[in-house]
């Protein structure tokens, strides 16, 4: 018996009506990489080289403002294709959430109290900061910061581009990719070439930092720029987001320093002490979800501890309401905190004399944990078959090293490549590209997107202790 096209529209409505936040943002973003994918592999934005698989890797990476790429941005991509691979930055980076949730509201038609909080936690658990007329500042405020960038990095940075035009262009595009933490740049070795340019790192340094810092703690400062002589005007979460910012780089930078000074055939060996502190302070800062690197990565290169002082920094990554994932600096600074409360045998968990609710506490587990034990997942899968070794022709086997970073990077919204990425085969390939979608909307989001809300239950059960 066949279905009238009337009959499977109404069950469309009727299924889209049921859809929650989280299960729209995931659909949403699906289609929004659907559409992106069919136009990055049209003629009119990339060479015959682009086909559908690598505009669907990275279509995924730009919505997911990851970075990681198996195509050359500069050379595969036409101007038009370029100016579609920022928009699709833009839209990840600054509004994907938002945009969901105003095309909800839209389409449901409903704007009860209940259908507000709920998409005031969907909107916090992304990371975008508020919808309406926050939303608009958000693009404004970013507008600004771009644009001041793009403006210095065009008179005083990419001096040796002799074509205004082009000079233009590299400065709006990586200031968008800065901002919004994707590391995406338009030539072959990054920014390999200004490694020792002051005003380039400076500039893309400080996109980075305002971007991953999020809209909250650029709005608190904003409101309070006349009393910042008194911090403890700040609120509590600007106050953690900014010293956990400023304690990460401080400590990433000196662990690179350290690490790389001493490694034979060091990648920083032969550069002067201030290239050597701007190399380090820059990846530092990028490392913790931006992906730009002004050093060439690579087992050969990078000594195995820095290494893994990257994968550490990358999984903690950005802060709430920025463009950057991981699991947070906030979370971060909690599971810390509780560390603290329990080897000072306290019962509650303190942080600069404000005690933190419980609930905060355990989500802040459950975050760590679930996007840990999702990262040894990805690792895993990519250990199976020939995609431990790229594709079969090439003869090439990578180190678990290598692997736990390039999942990290992937999950962790980062963008830096060891060399893996473009030598995968495609399920490694496909393996990355659903650890971006994943680290980009949230471990927890997704896991209320695939089981819904359920009612908080009220039923009391018997404690009993357990060894610890």
């Amino acid at each position: 018996m066949s279905r009238s096209p009337d009959h499977l529209w109404t069950r469309l409505l009727l299924w889209r009506h049921r859809l929650t936040v989280p299960q729209f943002t995931v659909v949403t973003g699906a289609l929004v990489i659907a559409v992106g994918t069919l136009l990055l592999a049209s003629p009119l934005c990339s060479s015959d080289d682009v086909g559908l698989w690598q505009a669907l890797f990275t279509v995924t990476s730009a919505i997911t403002v990851t970075g990681l790429s198996i195509i050359d941005v500069g050379k595969d991509l036409t101007f038009f294709g370029q100016v579609t691979l920022a928009g699709l930055i833009i839209t990840g980076g600054l509004g994907l959430m938002a945009i969901t949730t105003f095309l909800q509201g839209f389409v449901q038609g409903r704007s009860g109290l209940r259908l507000r909080l709920d998409k005031g936690r969907a909107l916090d658990e992304f990371g975008v900061g508020g919808i309406g007329p926050t939303f608009h500042r958000i693009l404004i405020t970013a507008g600004c910061v771009m644009g001041v960038g793009t403006l210095i990095l065009y008179i005083f940075g990419f001096t040796d581009i002799s074509n205004h035009g082009e000079r233009l262009w590299a400065a709006m595009f990586h200031c968008i990719s800065a901002y919004n933490n994707a590391g995406f740049g338009l030539w072959s070795d990054n920014l390999v070439g200004y490694k020792g340019n002051p005003v380039v790192n400076g500039v893309i340094g400080s996109l980075i930092v305002t971007g991953g810092i999020g809209w909250r703690v650029t709005n608190d400062l904003w409101e309070k720029r006349f009393r910042l002589q008194r911090i403890r005007r700040l609120s509590l979460h600007t106050r953690l987001v900014l010293r956990s910012t400023l304690l990460l780089i401080v400590i990433g930078a000196l662990g690179l320093l350290f690490t790389e000074q001493f490694a034979p055939d060091g990648v920083i060996n032969t550069l002067t002490l201030w290239d050597k502190l701007q190399v380090t302070i820059f990846q530092s800062i990028t490392t913790r979800t931006a992906g730009f690197n002004t050093v060439p990565l690579s087992i050969e290169t990078l000594s195995d501890a820095g290494l893994l002082l990257m994968i550490v920094l990358m999984f903690i990554g950005a802060s709430p309401g920025g463009t950057g994932g991981g699991i947070k600096t906030t979370t971060f600074a909690v599971l810390m905190g509780a560390t603290r409360s329990t080897l000072e045998d306290r019962k509650e968990v303190i942080i600069r004399r404000h005690q933190i609710p419980g609930d905060i506490v355990l989500k802040a587990v459950g975050v760590a944990l679930a996007s840990g034990l999702f990262v040894i997942l990805m690792t895993l899968l990519l250990g199976l078959g020939p995609t431990a070794g790229g594709e079969p022709t090439a003869h090439q086997a990578y180190s678990f090293l290598e692997k736990l970073f390039t999942c990290m990077s992937a999950f962790g919204t980062v963008g830096l490549d060891v060399g893996v990425t473009a030598n995968l085969n495609r399920w490694g390939q496909l393996v990355l590209m659903v650890g971006m979608f994943v680290g980009r909307l949230g471990i927890m989001l997704l896991l209320s997107a695939l089981y819904g809300s359920r009612p908080q239950s009220r039923v009391g059960y018997p404690r009993e202790e357990v060894f610890i």
